[in-house]
């Protein structure tokens, strides 16, 4: 018989015993919805009988195209009871590479909200989760008991997808044993327990708001779910619900403290712990982070798709992990650093059960990023002689100029030290003379707004000329993807569309000319 490892449906299962609270839908902000463990899980349980009762059954991909609910998360996890496979998709995606996605997952049946049928594929039958639809969710569940299906440890458990930014969305196939094991270590490396009340904003179907999901219901907390992410709401949400545990992006946190006078109202003292995911550490943000919330230390996440869970946390002998520090790596992590200066920094290469199968349909990229069960993160990292890894930048951001490499990370970290900037992004723009030109963005401070020429100044005089950014955009707000973090698409249009000087300027007393 086959080895069996535990259905990741039931990650909760140890907490539907009692009548603790699982999760608060605030869906309507001003009329919460609260499900006890032990209600959601009956809900799993309806979603996998409606299931079964279609003919769906193990491997078959469901996919969920709509905003955070708790009806989301029952059919995530009732859909993976069911042996199904859920696919998470992404609303912002346009209506081809949706129909892409569809097809290349092979998705049987998808869940909706009304506001997104339009863009469902044509013919792919669909359960709407809200409207008056001839197929609702509460029509398809199938209230009663279900027990969960046994499943092979290389099963499929989850298959999302790629952003697509550097091309078509892929396929990230991770395991059951995966997740078995990852959700858990990532929940004790969040020191995560039952009491704690966790705020989710990020949308579910990116993976750092549904890594958060898992290590809250893993750990029986109750997770404060918001439909989308709105500044002004998640500030709210923190006193009103009593949240001891923010999640969140670093555009996400820049919004909210932008709002000083709605956080002047709200008790922000019980907030623990504060986890910053998907983006490199930004000074002002954590700086910010701490001084509203004396009593969390803010820090660095890191996870990317192909790695499906944990990789870093505490280190084990009880040295402080380092404000700017992506942790040290969780017990069962292998981390190596190849193609540096030296052995402690260079790209990095994870191995551990949570890493990805490989991905759907793309036998030659899965070998390129997979070798020994080594996955190749793309990342250039470094270790300091504690054992904690730094972000440095992507491998693959490096572009020429004027013959010289650039680094679009380095160039974000120089104007990020000058005092009234909050966030800089930087897009490599193709130029006649020099090959391609950084142009950047930036947030800055509340109550200030520096000027073009001040933010070239300052780069030409605290980095490299060639690296200085050719046009500097200040912005109240950057763009912000479905995936939660800044739109490079978008900026990147917008950058096109920008007139770059030829020459490099000359440093003055005052601006560059």
């Amino acid at each position: 018989m086959a080895e069996s490892t535990p259905n990741v449906g039931t990650i909760f299962a140890h907490h539907v015993a009692g009548n603790r609270p699982a999760l608060v839908d605030l869906s309507q902000p001003d009329a919460p919805r609260e499900l006890t463990y032990r209600e959601l899980d009956a809900t799993c349980n309806a979603v996998a009988r409606g299931l079964v009762r279609r003919g769906l059954g193990t491997g078959d991909r469901i996919g969920l195209l709509a905003l955070n609910s708790a009806e989301y998360v029952a059919t995530l996890f009732g859909a993976m009871k069911a042996g199904c496979v859920p696919v998470p998709l992404n609303a912002k995606l346009s209506a081809d590479a949706l129909a892409y996605v569809c097809r290349d997952a092979e998705i049987r049946l998808i869940f909706c909200d009304a506001a997104f049928a339009r863009v469902c594929p044509a013919g792919l039958p669909r359960v709407e989760f809200d409207g008056n639809s001839e197929e609702r969710f509460s029509s398809f569940v199938d209230p009663g008991p279900f027990t969960a299906v046994a499943v092979a440890p290389n099963e499929v458990c989850i298959q999302p997808y790629t952003s697509g930014s550097t091309g078509r969305p892929k396929g990230v196939l991770l395991s059951h044993a995966g997740q078995a094991w990852g959700i858990p270590a990532g929940t004790t490396a969040r020191h995560l327990k039952p009491d704690d009340r966790v705020l989710v904003a990020a949308p579910l179907c990116h993976k750092y708001g549904l890594l958060q999901l898992k290590y809250a219901l893993c750990a029986g907390s109750t997770v404060v779910l918001h439909r989308r992410f709105d500044p002004r709401l998640y500030i709210e949400s923190i006193g009103r619900h009593a949240i001891t545990s923010l999640t969140g992006v670093a555009t996400m946190y820049s919004m909210v403290l932008a709002e000083p006078e709605l956080l002047d109202t709200v008790d922000c003292t019980g907030v623990r712990s504060i986890s910053v995911g998907s983006s490199p550490f930004a000074p002002l943000v954590f700086e910010g982070l701490a001084q509203r919330f004396p009593s969390a230390a803010p820090f660095n996440g890191y996870g990317i798709t192909e790695a499906g869970g944990g990789v870093f946390g505490g280190h084990p002998n009880g040295p402080r992990r380092p404000l700017k520090s992506l942790g040290y790596p969780l017990p069962g992590v292998e981390v190596r650093l190849i193609g540096g200066p030296s052995p402690d920094e260079g790209v990095m290469l994870i191995r551990s059960k949570g890493v990805m199968l490989g991905y759907q349909n793309l036998p030659e990229e899965s070998a390129r990023r997979l070798r020994d069960g080594w996955l190749d993160t793309g990342d250039v990292c470094r270790r300091d002689a504690d054992g904690f890894y730094y972000f440095i930048r992507r491998a693959d951001e490096m572009f020429k100029c004027g013959g010289e490499n650039v680094y679009p990370r380095e160039v974000e970290e120089v104007l990020e030290r000058h005092p009234d900037v909050v966030q800089a992004v930087v897009i490599a723009v193709d130029h006649e003379i020099k090959g391609q030109v950084p142009v950047a963005f930036v947030v800055p401070r509340r109550g200030t707004w520096p000027s073009e020429d001040l933010l070239k100044t300052w780069a030409l005089e605290n980095g490299p000329s060639y690296q200085h950014p050719r046009r500097v955009f200040v912005e109240q707000r950057l763009p912000v993807a479905g995936t939660g973090k800044v739109d490079k698409a978008k900026l990147r249009a917008r950058a096109l569309l920008a007139e770059i000087p030829v020459s490099l300027p000359r440093i003055r007393t005052g601006t560059p000319g």
